[in-house]
């Protein structure tokens, strides 16, 4: 019999609907008979507040960052017993349950940390008892991630591994694996026919902005006209994602621009963007940063969302792969220094290429196909 596994992540950004990507493309190099079957955790979830969800969360992180930062710190230690964390281990748990025992998969991977307490509370209650992983999206915890009958964490740095073993997760329920990211980042592409490709010059720096799927980038306007406005020789990439207004406003820009300005909305190939990219300035979502890191690239961040982004960003500050703005004067600084002075830049590419230990679906899968032996399961409680 064909192993099946459940994969389950919410559409609240895309990283983590990415990360569920990454583990499917993983097991299906791992074990090309499996079943393997992706769903958005939305859909059990009543469609009126689901959109509601979605819709208050983007537009959250896009228009009141600093609302959401508040609320990020306020829920930050919240515990498994808490009346909100209750609450959102009710959500949609009825009919998930119901498909998840209609589909009978082997394994469950979650994505998301809502979906891991909803799982984590049925696992508690003994309503469910198949193997659970959990892949944790980001280089910082929050309290949300953390639930006593997650079977496995699969994380990306040794500070997350220390901070769920602080929080009373078993140090052995945690794999450092990195945060997976499809197999497209892992291979080496071919610079110089990209270069040629997009019409760049291989001596002229490159610089690529990116502001998400949803094009959240604090003041990219602002970060373009710095760029296009300089006097020494910079070609600009520019991806937009799925935020129409912001590409509208850019065209003109990239037009009058007496440098190399490409301007892109949403794209599906990253990988060959920051291939020929020198440096990424960009919104530091867990798997931007991964790819990022990946393909060894320095990082800069303007403005970083105060919550999960800014705990990634100053991560990547403290590895010496990442810098961080918060005003245009220190931004423009620190693109002139990178720009300007190539041994910087390197010497942030050799921190980057250091970060992660490198084929992280791969690893990811491997400790999660273990969860078929019940010898491998530990318990989750620090005795």
């Amino acid at each position: 019999m064909s192993l099946k596994v459940l994969v389950i992540s919410a559409a609240f950004g895309a990283g983590h609907v990415k990360a569920a990507e990454a583990v499917i493309e993983g097991f299906l190099q791992k074990n090309p008979e499996a079943e393997v079957i992706h769903v958005d955790f939305g859909e059990f979830i009543n469609r009126p507040l689901n959109s509601t969800l979605k819709t208050t969360y983007i537009d959250m992180i896009k228009y009141t960052p600093k609302l959401w930062g508040k609320f990020y710190y306020k829920t930050a230690d919240i515990s498994e017993g808490s009346l909100f964390q209750r609450f959102l281990n009710g959500i949609g748990r009825r009919q998930f349950l119901k498909y998840i025992h209609s589909l009978q998969p082997d394994l469950i991977v979650c994505t998301y940390p809502v979906i891991a307490g909803v799982l984590s509370q049925l696992k508690k209650e003994r309503r469910l008892n198949v193997p659970l992983a959990t892949v944790v999206t980001d280089y910082g915890i929050h309290g949300q991630w953390v639930h006593q009958d997650v079977d496995l964490y699969l994380v990306g740095s040794e500070e997350v591994l220390e901070a769920l073993v602080n929080r009373g997760i078993h140090r052995d329920c945690i794999k450092i694996t990195g945060i997976p990211v499809s197999i497209r980042f892992e291979q080496q592409l071919d610079r110089q026919a990209l270069m040629k490709q997009f019409s760049l010059n291989e001596q002229v720096p490159t610089v690529l902005i990116m502001g998400g799927a949803y094009g959240v980038l604090g003041s990219a306007v602002s970060v373009c006209q710095m760029l296009v406005q300089r006097e020494n020789p910079v070609q600009v990439i520019i991806v937009c994602g799925k935020d129409k207004q912001l590409y509208r406003s850019l065209k003109p820009l990239a037009s009058a621009s007496k440098h190399q300005v490409l301007l892109f909305g949403f794209v599906r190939n990253v990988e060959e963007l920051m291939t020929v990219a020198d440096l990424v300035i960009t919104k530091t979502g867990g798997l931007t940063v991964t790819e990022a890191l990946t393909k060894h690239l320095p990082i800069v961040t303007y403005k970083p969302i105060p919550g999960q982004e800014e705990e990634n960003a100053e991560f990547l500050l403290r590895k010496g792969a990442g810098r961080i703005a918060y005003t245009e004067e220190q931004l423009n600084r620190i693109i002139a220094i990178l720009l300007e002075n190539l041994e910087v830049r390197e010497g942030m590419r050799i921190a980057a290429s250091r970060v992660l230990p490198g084929h992280a679906a791969e690893r990811a899968v491997e400790y999660i196909l273990e969860l078929r032996n019940p010898v491998s399961q530990h318990s989750k409680r620090v005795s």
